[in-house]
Protein backbone atom coordinates (compact mmCIF):
# COMPACT_ATOMS: atom_id res chain seq x y z
CA UNK A 1 0.00 0.00 0.00
CA UNK A 2 1.25 3.70 -0.90
CA UNK A 3 0.77 5.97 1.92
CA UNK A 4 1.19 8.87 -0.19
CA UNK A 5 -1.88 10.36 -1.24
CA UNK A 6 -2.03 11.13 -5.08
CA UNK A 7 -2.67 14.68 -6.67
CA UNK A 8 -6.17 13.32 -6.97
CA UNK A 9 -6.81 12.28 -3.32
CA UNK A 10 -5.42 15.57 -2.05
CA UNK A 11 -7.45 18.04 -4.03
CA UNK A 12 -10.72 15.89 -3.15
CA UNK A 13 -9.54 15.99 0.53
CA UNK A 14 -9.10 19.90 0.26
CA UNK A 15 -12.58 20.18 -1.25
CA UNK A 16 -14.10 17.98 0.92
CA UNK A 17 -12.53 19.84 4.08
CA UNK A 18 -13.54 23.71 2.64
CA UNK A 19 -17.04 22.60 2.27
CA UNK A 20 -16.96 21.22 6.08
CA UNK A 21 -15.46 23.94 7.20
CA UNK A 22 -17.44 27.12 5.33
CA UNK A 23 -21.07 25.22 4.71
CA UNK A 24 -21.35 22.78 7.63
CA UNK A 25 -19.51 23.31 10.80
CA UNK A 26 -21.11 27.03 11.18
CA UNK A 27 -24.43 24.78 11.26
CA UNK A 28 -23.44 22.23 13.15
CA UNK A 29 -24.82 23.09 16.42
CA UNK A 30 -27.80 24.22 14.66
CA UNK A 31 -28.20 20.63 12.84
CA UNK A 32 -27.72 19.13 16.47
CA UNK A 33 -30.27 20.82 18.21
CA UNK A 34 -33.04 21.11 15.52
CA UNK A 35 -32.59 17.30 14.57
CA UNK A 36 -32.70 18.51 11.12
CA UNK A 37 -29.96 19.23 8.43
CA UNK A 38 -31.73 22.39 6.23
CA UNK A 39 -32.72 21.94 2.86
CA UNK A 40 -30.27 24.57 1.73
CA UNK A 41 -27.44 22.72 3.05
CA UNK A 42 -29.01 18.85 1.17
CA UNK A 43 -29.20 21.15 -2.18
CA UNK A 44 -25.32 21.86 -1.54
CA UNK A 45 -24.68 18.65 -0.97
CA UNK A 46 -26.26 17.54 -3.74
CA UNK A 47 -24.43 19.83 -5.89
CA UNK A 48 -21.09 18.81 -5.38
CA UNK A 49 -22.30 15.24 -5.63
CA UNK A 50 -21.99 13.69 -2.28
CA UNK A 51 -24.82 11.91 -3.04
CA UNK A 52 -22.96 10.35 -5.97
CA UNK A 53 -19.79 9.40 -4.19
CA UNK A 54 -19.66 5.45 -5.08
CA UNK A 55 -22.93 5.80 -7.98
CA UNK A 56 -20.58 4.69 -11.26
CA UNK A 57 -20.31 7.69 -13.61
CA UNK A 58 -22.80 5.93 -16.19
CA UNK A 59 -25.50 7.11 -13.92
CA UNK A 60 -24.32 10.35 -13.04
CA UNK A 61 -22.27 9.78 -9.91
CA UNK A 62 -18.73 10.44 -8.99
CA UNK A 63 -17.27 6.81 -8.57
CA UNK A 64 -14.68 7.43 -6.52
CA UNK A 65 -12.79 4.74 -4.94
CA UNK A 66 -13.03 3.37 -1.07
CA UNK A 67 -9.63 5.19 0.03
CA UNK A 68 -11.13 8.38 -1.72
CA UNK A 69 -14.65 8.10 -0.40
CA UNK A 70 -13.05 7.36 3.39
CA UNK A 71 -10.87 10.76 3.13
CA UNK A 72 -14.14 12.31 2.80
CA UNK A 73 -16.05 10.81 4.90
CA UNK A 74 -13.63 11.84 7.89
CA UNK A 75 -13.63 15.24 6.86
CA UNK A 76 -17.64 15.97 6.73
CA UNK A 77 -17.67 13.85 10.13
CA UNK A 78 -15.16 16.47 11.64
CA UNK A 79 -17.77 18.94 10.68
CA UNK A 80 -20.91 16.87 11.30
CA UNK A 81 -21.49 13.61 12.31
CA UNK A 82 -24.68 13.68 11.49
CA UNK A 83 -24.39 14.75 8.05
CA UNK A 84 -21.62 12.68 7.30
CA UNK A 85 -23.99 9.19 8.54
CA UNK A 86 -26.70 10.79 6.13
CA UNK A 87 -24.16 10.64 3.42
CA UNK A 88 -22.21 7.06 4.25
CA UNK A 89 -25.72 5.15 4.26
CA UNK A 90 -27.20 6.68 1.43
CA UNK A 91 -24.07 5.64 -0.63
CA UNK A 92 -22.89 2.54 0.74
CA UNK A 93 -25.49 0.80 2.06
CA UNK A 94 -28.69 1.76 0.21
CA UNK A 95 -26.91 2.97 -3.64
CA UNK A 96 -24.24 0.16 -2.48
CA UNK A 97 -26.51 -2.54 -3.07
CA UNK A 98 -28.23 -1.62 -6.16
CA UNK A 99 -25.55 -0.79 -7.85
CA UNK A 100 -23.31 -4.23 -7.18
CA UNK A 101 -26.46 -6.86 -7.34
CA UNK A 102 -29.46 -4.93 -9.37
CA UNK A 103 -31.08 -5.68 -13.05
CA UNK A 104 -29.57 -3.07 -15.08
CA UNK A 105 -33.50 -1.75 -15.47
CA UNK A 106 -33.18 -1.33 -11.45
CA UNK A 107 -30.16 0.92 -12.15
CA UNK A 108 -31.27 2.53 -14.89
CA UNK A 109 -34.26 3.58 -12.83
CA UNK A 110 -33.04 4.28 -9.41
CA UNK A 111 -28.61 5.08 -9.36
CA UNK A 112 -29.37 8.61 -11.79
CA UNK A 113 -31.98 9.65 -9.29
CA UNK A 114 -30.50 8.83 -6.19
CA UNK A 115 -27.58 11.14 -7.35
CA UNK A 116 -29.82 14.68 -8.40
CA UNK A 117 -33.11 14.16 -6.08
CA UNK A 118 -33.59 10.87 -3.81
CA UNK A 119 -32.56 9.84 -0.71
CA UNK A 120 -31.49 5.70 -0.02
CA UNK A 121 -31.79 3.79 3.16
CA UNK A 122 -31.13 0.32 4.21
CA UNK A 123 -33.42 -1.30 6.48
CA UNK A 124 -32.31 -4.69 8.15
CA UNK A 125 -32.52 -4.61 12.10
CA UNK A 126 -36.04 -5.37 13.80
CA UNK A 127 -37.07 -4.93 17.48
CA UNK A 128 -36.19 -8.90 17.99
CA UNK A 129 -33.36 -9.61 15.47
CA UNK A 130 -30.19 -6.68 15.80
CA UNK A 131 -27.00 -8.07 15.49
CA UNK A 132 -28.28 -11.39 15.00
CA UNK A 133 -29.66 -10.29 11.59
CA UNK A 134 -30.64 -13.77 10.52
CA UNK A 135 -33.54 -13.73 13.04
CA UNK A 136 -35.42 -11.71 11.27
CA UNK A 137 -39.24 -11.82 11.09
CA UNK A 138 -40.68 -9.79 8.39
CA UNK A 139 -42.22 -12.14 6.00
CA UNK A 140 -42.40 -11.59 2.32
CA UNK A 141 -44.91 -13.90 0.73
CA UNK A 142 -45.25 -14.03 -3.40
CA UNK A 143 -48.43 -13.58 -4.72
CA UNK A 144 -48.62 -13.40 -8.72
CA UNK A 145 -46.11 -10.45 -10.12
CA UNK A 146 -45.90 -9.16 -6.75
CA UNK A 147 -44.76 -9.73 -3.01
CA UNK A 148 -46.83 -9.01 -0.11
CA UNK A 149 -44.60 -7.80 2.80
CA UNK A 150 -45.62 -8.11 6.87
CA UNK A 151 -43.59 -7.03 9.93
CA UNK A 152 -41.57 -4.01 11.41
CA UNK A 153 -37.82 -2.64 10.87
CA UNK A 154 -36.23 0.06 13.23
CA UNK A 155 -33.43 1.97 13.59
CA UNK A 156 -33.69 2.91 9.87
CA UNK A 157 -30.76 5.59 9.20
CA UNK A 158 -32.84 8.38 6.55
CA UNK A 159 -35.96 6.71 7.06
CA UNK A 160 -38.01 9.44 7.45
CA UNK A 161 -37.01 11.34 4.16
CA UNK A 162 -35.86 8.13 2.15
CA UNK A 163 -37.58 7.69 -1.27
CA UNK A 164 -36.43 3.86 -2.03
CA UNK A 165 -35.23 1.55 1.12
CA UNK A 166 -32.86 -1.23 0.66
CA UNK A 167 -35.18 -3.83 3.06
CA UNK A 168 -34.63 -7.62 4.03
CA UNK A 169 -37.51 -10.02 4.75
CA UNK A 170 -37.87 -13.56 5.05
CA UNK A 171 -39.03 -15.58 1.91
CA UNK A 172 -38.45 -19.13 3.66
CA UNK A 173 -38.73 -20.42 6.72
CA UNK A 174 -36.70 -23.67 5.77
CA UNK A 175 -33.33 -22.10 6.37
CA UNK A 176 -32.09 -19.02 8.41
CA UNK A 177 -30.05 -17.21 5.95
CA UNK A 178 -31.12 -18.63 2.84
CA UNK A 179 -34.59 -17.82 3.50
CA UNK A 180 -33.81 -14.00 3.50
CA UNK A 181 -34.17 -11.85 -0.05
CA UNK A 182 -33.76 -8.57 -0.31
CA UNK A 183 -36.12 -6.34 -2.03
CA UNK A 184 -36.21 -2.07 -3.46
CA UNK A 185 -39.03 -0.85 -1.48
CA UNK A 186 -40.31 2.45 -2.46
CA UNK A 187 -41.64 5.56 -0.49
CA UNK A 188 -45.31 5.06 -1.60
CA UNK A 189 -45.86 1.27 -1.59
CA UNK A 190 -49.00 0.41 -0.46
CA UNK A 191 -48.97 -0.71 3.16
CA UNK A 192 -45.72 0.61 4.00
CA UNK A 193 -45.78 3.40 7.44
CA UNK A 194 -42.69 5.20 7.94
CA UNK A 195 -42.61 6.02 12.31
CA UNK A 196 -42.06 9.64 13.90
CA UNK A 197 -38.32 10.26 14.47
CA UNK A 198 -36.06 8.13 17.43
CA UNK A 199 -35.23 10.01 19.86
CA UNK A 200 -31.32 10.03 20.34
CA UNK A 201 -28.43 10.86 22.49
CA UNK A 202 -26.12 11.58 19.46
CA UNK A 203 -25.97 12.09 15.76
CA UNK A 204 -29.23 13.69 16.26
CA UNK A 205 -29.29 15.77 13.15
CA UNK A 206 -29.45 12.25 11.40
CA UNK A 207 -32.99 10.89 11.28
CA UNK A 208 -33.56 7.31 12.38
CA UNK A 209 -37.45 6.03 12.27
CA UNK A 210 -39.41 3.16 12.57
CA UNK A 211 -41.01 0.92 9.40
CA UNK A 212 -44.45 -1.14 10.09
CA UNK A 213 -45.55 -3.08 7.01
CA UNK A 214 -48.87 -4.06 7.08
CA UNK A 215 -49.76 -6.16 3.60
CA UNK A 216 -47.12 -4.15 1.64
CA UNK A 217 -46.72 -4.96 -1.58
CA UNK A 218 -43.95 -4.62 -3.67
CA UNK A 219 -43.63 -5.93 -7.78
CA UNK A 220 -41.42 -9.17 -8.58
CA UNK A 221 -39.63 -6.43 -9.98
CA UNK A 222 -38.17 -4.83 -7.54
CA UNK A 223 -36.53 -7.64 -5.73
CA UNK A 224 -32.80 -6.85 -5.53
CA UNK A 225 -30.75 -10.18 -6.92
CA UNK A 226 -32.14 -13.54 -6.50
CA UNK A 227 -35.03 -15.12 -4.28
CA UNK A 228 -33.36 -16.01 -0.93
CA UNK A 229 -30.18 -14.22 -1.74
CA UNK A 230 -30.78 -11.47 0.71
CA UNK A 231 -28.22 -12.34 3.00
CA UNK A 232 -25.46 -11.94 0.97
CA UNK A 233 -26.45 -8.76 -0.35
CA UNK A 234 -26.53 -7.49 3.42
CA UNK A 235 -23.47 -8.91 4.73
CA UNK A 236 -21.31 -7.97 1.54
CA UNK A 237 -22.94 -4.61 1.88
CA UNK A 238 -22.41 -4.18 5.55
CA UNK A 239 -18.46 -5.18 5.15
CA UNK A 240 -18.23 -1.48 2.63
CA UNK A 241 -20.25 -0.05 5.26
CA UNK A 242 -18.14 -0.53 7.89
CA UNK A 243 -15.46 1.15 6.76
CA UNK A 244 -17.56 4.47 6.04
CA UNK A 245 -18.54 4.12 9.99
CA UNK A 246 -14.98 3.44 10.62
CA UNK A 247 -14.25 6.85 8.97
CA UNK A 248 -16.71 8.57 10.34
CA UNK A 249 -15.48 7.63 13.93
CA UNK A 250 -12.33 8.79 12.65
CA UNK A 251 -13.41 12.48 11.83
CA UNK A 252 -15.41 12.55 15.23
CA UNK A 253 -11.69 11.31 17.53
CA UNK A 254 -9.80 13.98 14.97
CA UNK A 255 -12.53 16.66 15.50
CA UNK A 256 -11.75 15.70 19.13
CA UNK A 257 -8.18 16.19 18.91
CA UNK A 258 -8.67 19.73 17.32
CA UNK A 259 -10.75 21.03 19.65
CA UNK A 260 -8.48 19.83 22.99
CA UNK A 261 -5.33 21.02 21.62
CA UNK A 262 -6.51 24.17 20.69
CA UNK A 263 -8.43 24.46 24.34
CA UNK A 264 -5.47 23.62 26.00
CA UNK A 265 -3.15 26.27 24.20
CA UNK A 266 -5.73 28.83 24.97
CA UNK A 267 -7.29 27.81 28.59
CA UNK A 268 -4.55 29.30 31.38
CA UNK A 269 -4.15 27.67 35.05
CA UNK A 270 -1.79 28.64 37.85
CA UNK A 271 -0.25 30.81 35.01
CA UNK A 272 0.33 28.63 32.43
CA UNK A 273 -1.55 27.58 29.36
CA UNK A 274 -2.77 24.15 30.77
CA UNK A 275 -1.17 22.51 27.46
CA UNK A 276 2.30 23.23 29.42
CA UNK A 277 1.07 20.94 31.95
CA UNK A 278 2.39 16.83 32.01
CA UNK A 279 -1.23 15.38 32.18
CA UNK A 280 -2.39 17.19 29.54
CA UNK A 281 0.38 16.39 27.05
CA UNK A 282 -0.25 12.46 27.89
CA UNK A 283 -3.72 12.94 26.81
CA UNK A 284 -3.13 14.99 23.63
CA UNK A 285 -0.01 12.30 22.79
CA UNK A 286 -2.49 9.53 23.38
CA UNK A 287 -5.40 10.71 21.38
CA UNK A 288 -2.82 11.78 18.21
CA UNK A 289 -1.21 8.05 18.55
CA UNK A 290 -4.59 6.24 18.86
CA UNK A 291 -6.39 8.49 15.79
CA UNK A 292 -2.93 7.37 13.72
CA UNK A 293 -3.53 3.77 14.35
CA UNK A 294 -7.15 3.87 13.22
CA UNK A 295 -6.61 5.77 10.30
CA UNK A 296 -4.05 3.32 8.79
CA UNK A 297 -6.14 0.39 9.79
CA UNK A 298 -9.28 2.11 7.65
CA UNK A 299 -7.18 3.27 4.90
CA UNK A 300 -5.79 -0.53 4.59
CA UNK A 301 -9.10 -1.65 4.74
CA UNK A 302 -10.14 0.50 1.81
CA UNK A 303 -7.14 0.31 -0.11
CA UNK A 304 -7.80 -4.24 0.05
CA UNK A 305 -11.39 -3.01 -1.60
CA UNK A 306 -10.12 -0.94 -4.26
CA UNK A 307 -7.86 -3.54 -4.91
CA UNK A 308 -10.62 -6.25 -4.98
CA UNK A 309 -9.13 -8.17 -2.01
CA UNK A 310 -10.99 -9.91 0.27
CA UNK A 311 -11.51 -7.01 3.09
CA UNK A 312 -14.29 -7.96 5.39
CA UNK A 313 -12.01 -8.69 8.78
CA UNK A 314 -10.26 -5.83 8.14
CA UNK A 315 -13.09 -3.62 7.37
CA UNK A 316 -14.45 -4.69 11.36
CA UNK A 317 -10.57 -3.81 12.44
CA UNK A 318 -10.86 -0.30 11.31
CA UNK A 319 -14.59 -0.12 12.60
CA UNK A 320 -13.51 -1.79 15.96
CA UNK A 321 -10.85 0.08 16.52
CA UNK A 322 -11.62 3.29 15.29
CA UNK A 323 -15.02 3.14 17.01
CA UNK A 324 -13.05 2.83 20.47
CA UNK A 325 -10.73 5.64 18.92
CA UNK A 326 -13.27 8.20 19.10
CA UNK A 327 -15.31 7.59 22.55
CA UNK A 328 -11.85 7.79 23.99
CA UNK A 329 -10.72 11.12 22.14
CA UNK A 330 -14.06 12.30 22.77
CA UNK A 331 -13.84 11.19 26.49
CA UNK A 332 -10.37 13.00 26.85
CA UNK A 333 -11.63 16.52 24.95
CA UNK A 334 -14.19 16.65 27.31
CA UNK A 335 -11.80 16.41 30.20
CA UNK A 336 -9.38 18.81 28.96
CA UNK A 337 -12.14 21.02 29.17
CA UNK A 338 -12.90 20.53 32.40
CA UNK A 339 -16.42 22.25 33.44
CA UNK A 340 -16.97 23.49 30.06
CA UNK A 341 -16.50 20.36 28.66
CA UNK A 342 -19.75 19.24 29.87
CA UNK A 343 -21.83 22.41 28.77
CA UNK A 344 -23.33 22.48 24.78
CA UNK A 345 -21.22 25.78 24.47
CA UNK A 346 -18.22 23.62 23.46
CA UNK A 347 -18.36 21.04 20.81
CA UNK A 348 -16.99 18.51 22.39
CA UNK A 349 -20.01 17.60 24.33
CA UNK A 350 -21.42 16.55 20.82
CA UNK A 351 -18.45 15.17 19.75
CA UNK A 352 -18.69 12.80 23.31
CA UNK A 353 -22.25 12.09 22.19
CA UNK A 354 -21.94 10.92 18.32
CA UNK A 355 -18.98 9.10 19.11
CA UNK A 356 -20.68 6.27 21.22
CA UNK A 357 -23.15 4.91 18.12
CA UNK A 358 -19.92 4.48 16.28
CA UNK A 359 -19.81 1.01 18.69
CA UNK A 360 -23.38 0.25 18.09
CA UNK A 361 -24.73 1.11 14.25
CA UNK A 362 -23.46 -1.21 11.07
CA UNK A 363 -22.37 -4.14 13.33
CA UNK A 364 -21.60 -3.68 17.21
CA UNK A 365 -18.05 -3.91 18.62
CA UNK A 366 -19.09 -7.41 19.63
CA UNK A 367 -20.12 -8.26 16.80
CA UNK A 368 -16.60 -6.92 15.06
CA UNK A 369 -15.06 -9.17 17.31
CA UNK A 370 -16.60 -12.29 16.48
CA UNK A 371 -15.89 -11.75 12.79
CA UNK A 372 -12.13 -10.68 13.61
CA UNK A 373 -11.54 -14.40 15.54
CA UNK A 374 -13.17 -16.41 13.08
CA UNK A 375 -11.12 -14.77 10.56
CA UNK A 376 -8.20 -15.76 12.62
CA UNK A 377 -9.29 -19.28 13.60
CA UNK A 378 -11.09 -19.92 10.50
CA UNK A 379 -9.00 -18.77 7.64
CA UNK A 380 -9.63 -19.71 3.72
CA UNK A 381 -6.86 -20.81 1.70
CA UNK A 382 -4.61 -19.18 4.39
CA UNK A 383 -6.16 -15.59 4.18
CA UNK A 384 -8.16 -13.48 6.57
CA UNK A 385 -11.67 -13.79 5.02
CA UNK A 386 -15.11 -13.66 6.69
Amino acid sequence: MNFQLTEQQEMLRAVAREFATGEIAPIAHQIDASEEIPDSLRKKLREINFFGLLIPEQYGGADIGAVEYVLVMEELSRASAAVAITISVHNSVAAGPIARFGTEAQKSCWLPSLVKEKLGAFALTEPGSGSDSGALITRAERRGDEYVLNGTKTFVTNGRYADVFVLLARTSQESKHRGITAFLVERNSPGLKIGKNIDKMGIRGSDTVELSLEDCRVPVANRLDDEGRGFRVAMQTLDGGRIGVAAQALGIAQASLDAASRYARERYQFGNAIGEFQAIQWMIAEMKTEIEAARLLTWQAAWMKDQDIPYGPYASMAKLKASAVARMAADRAVQIHGGYGYTKEFAVERYYRDAKVTELYEGTSEIQHIVIAKSVLHPKDGKATT
